[in-house]
């Protein structure tokens, strides 16, 4: 059953990149960009983690955080968010469960294969825990901006 507007965020713990274990609900109070990508340092996904880099002070000031979730491993992101001085936390799905819940895990396809992987997405969430924003599909240089959209349209 795919997540709508107003949904409840599916809760979770993860490990992020600094080793800490990592609940969606203990956010709660906070605006939440949760942002799944496929994998660490390629092309769309340094755009996609760039952009929200770049628009992470303008997201902080309306009382936002953001997440990323892909299914690299904690040592991967320790290392993509050191090469592109990411400040926000990279959490490790490596059996895709949680982008699975999001709807972000399915059939994607390139030159011509197929096969089930991350599809580029983010969930804006309120701060009771709501869904605000659902972008599946999501551009990758077009990602953060549309998030802070959303996160300031209220």
């Amino acid at each position: 059953m795919a997540l709508k507007i107003g949904d409840k965020a599916p809760d979770f713990k993860l490990i992020s990149d600094s080793g800490e274990e990592i609940q969606l609900s203990s956010f709660r109070g906070k605006k939440v960009i949760l942002y799944f990508y496929p994998k660490d340092d390629t092309a769309g996904c340094t755009a996609q983690a760039c952009n929200f880099r770049d628009e992470y002070e303008e997201i902080t000031a309306n009382d936002g955080i953001v997440i990323g979730v892909s299914p690299d491993s904690t040592k991967s992101h320790v290392k993509f968010r050191s090469k592109y001085n990411l400040p926000f936390i990279l959490l490790s799905d490596p059996d895709h469960a949680v982008a699975e819940k999001y709807g972000a895990w399915g059939e994607k396809s390139f030159l011509g294969k197929k096969y089930q992987g991350i599809i580029r997405s983010h969930f804006v969430i309120d701060e009771q825990g709501k869904l605000a924003d659902i972008q599946i599909k999501v551009p990758a240089k077009e990602s953060a901006q549309l998030a802070l959209h959303a996160l300031t349209a209220e």
